[in-house]
């Protein structure tokens, strides 16, 4: 009776594994079809990008190339106007807020707690804890554009009642001797473009040449009243 019984336990067993062969070569022979669509890039896979971006060196070797750019050209063209200043953004300019941007998963928090690093962590907290550290290549744009005689003007979209924690934030890191800390008042209603590059034609009308402008946004640079601006590298977030 068991001599009589492999024969049948092997036939079972084939038919098994020939079932499971054909699902095997059914599952490998799928395949997607193509039909254009008009999605834009996936968001998870956008942030998962931005991640390797940053983590790799890209960014820093990015932003490293963009600021010697403009130390080179600070420093050759100084002294051939007359009072030459240089007007700075702060957030992912001078200053880096990245722990806060990892927390809140690239999102814009403006109140609230800030818990690091699990987030979330609003942005009105994170700046008072004034914990951002310099972003290493404007640090030494700033220095080597003081050491030529020009005058530096940080002009940030922060408001005005933040002005006592970002000057901190700002000595603490290293930058020291600005001419200027252009604030945002309260109820400014002026697009960023507007309200920046009115600042900056402020900043001319008392007879500065500003030779050079350095942002992070478009927005930052748009406008006149600047020789030549600098777009730092920012796939983080966009001002309008």
């Amino acid at each position: 009776m068991i001599a009589g019984s492999l024969p049948a336990t092997a036939r079972r067993l084939s038919a098994i594994l020939l079932v499971a062969l054909a699902l095997a070569g059914a599952a490998t022979a799928q395949t997607i079809a193509d039909i254009p669509t008009s999605q834009p890039p996936n968001l998870g896979d956008l942030k998962q990008q931005i991640l390797e971006y940053q983590k790799s060196g890209a960014y820093d070797r990015d932003l490293a190339a963009v600021a010697s750019a403009a130390q080179t050209y600070v420093e050759q063209r100084a002294g051939e106007v007359k009072n030459p200043a240089l007007v700075l953004d702060i957030d992912e300019t001078s200053l880096s807020n990245w722990p806060q941007l990892v927390a809140n998963d690239f999102g814009y928090i403006p109140r609230g707690p800030c818990r690091l690093p699990e987030g979330p962590c609003s942005s009105q907290t994170w700046e008072r804890r004034m914990r951002a550290k310099a972003i290493a290549p404007t640090l030494a744009l700033f220095n080597a554009a003081k050491a030529k005689g020009v005058s530096v003007f940080f002009i940030t979209g922060r408001r005005e009642n933040q002005r006592w924690v970002t000057a901190a934030n700002l000595r603490t890191v290293g930058y020291h001797g600005w001419a200027g800390l252009v604030m945002r008042p309260a109820g400014d209603k002026r697009t960023v473009a507007e309200y920046k590059s009115g600042e900056r034609a402020k900043i001319e009308a008392r007879g500065y040449t500003i030779i050079a402008n350095m942002g992070d946004q478009p927005s930052d640079l748009a406008g006149s009243h600047a020789e030549r601006g600098f777009l730092l590298p920012d796939p983080f977030y966009r001002i309008p």
